[in-house]
C-alpha cells in the first residue's frame, strides 16, 4: 500500500529528550491511501479510514525524531463493498485475527531541507519487515485556535507477498488479477500536544 500505513495508525513518542515536542496525527486532516494494479491494465485506489499516531520532533535534532503509527485493517475502503469484505477476509488482511498494522521508526537519514528518509519496521499479518518512507515535511504553522501544526507527505512501495498477502488469480493471458507491488501514500497533519503549562 504508497508517501507513513496503518492503524488504531498511532505515531507514539519513544524516549524523547528533554525539550522535545510531541505531536499527534489529526485524522480529520490526514489520509492513508494506496494503489495496486488490477489485471495489469489499471489500478485500484483505496484508503484506510481509521488510524492514529504520534511524532517526537525537535528541529535540527534528527537522531531524536521518532514516530509510531497504527492502522486498523478492517477500515479498508476501496469504494466497493464486496471487494472490501474480501480484503478483510483471510484471503487478504484477515482483519479479525490481525486487526491492526503498525509502523515504528528506527532512524532518520538523508535529511536535506524539508526532505528525508524515515527507516522503520512495518508489522502486518504478524510479519515484520523493514520499510523506508520518503518524506517531505512542511510547517510549522499555527491554526486560528493557537495550535501548532506540522505537515508531512510520506511514500513507499511494498510487496504484499512479503507480508503473507499472497492470494491471486492467474488470467487467461498469463498475467495476475491483483498486482504484488503496493504503492502507499501518507498525507499527514500533526498537532502539537499541550504541555501542563499549556504550550
Amino acid at each position: 500500500m504508497k508517501k507513513n500505513i496503518y492503524i488504531a495508525l498511532a505515531l507514539a513518542a519513544l524516549a524523547a529528550p528533554a525539550g522535545a515536542a510531541s505531536y499527534k496525527i489529526d485524522p480529520a486532516h490526514s489520509s492513508v491511501t494506496f494503489t495496486v494494479a488490477h489485471m495489469a491494465i489499471s489500478k485500484v485506489h483505496g484508503r484506510f479510514d481509521k488510524f492514529s499516531g504520534t511524532l517526537d520532533y525537535t528541529p535540527g535534532e534528527t537522531k531524536t525524531w521518532k514516530t509510531e503509527a497504527v492502522i486498523e485493517t478492517a477500515s479498508i475502503n476501496t469504494s466497493a463493498a464486496d471487494r472490501d469484505n474480501h480484503l478483510r477476509s483471510p484471503d487478504f488482511f484477515n482483519a479479525e485475527k490481525f486487526p491492526a498494522m503498525t509502523f515504528k521508526s528506527v532512524k532518520v537519514s538523508g535529511v536535506k531541507g524539508m526532505k528525508g528518509k524515515v527507516h522503520g519496521e512495518l508489522t502486518l499479518m504478524g510479519v515484520t519487515r523493514p520499510v523506508v518512507l520518503e518524506v517531505e515535511a512542511s510547517g510549522p504553522a499555527t491554526d486560528p485556535w493557537g495550535n501548532e501544526r506540522l505537515g508531512a507527505v510520506a511514500t513507499t512501495v511494498i510487496n504484499r507477498k512479503d507480508f503473507g498477502l499472497v492470494w491471486n488469480k492467474v488470467l487467461e493471458t498469463g498475467g495476475l488479477l491483483v498486482g504484488e507491488k503496493v504503492n502507499i501514500t501518507l498525507e499527514l497533519e500533526f498537532v502539537k500536544e499541550k504541555t501542563a503549562a499549556g504550550k
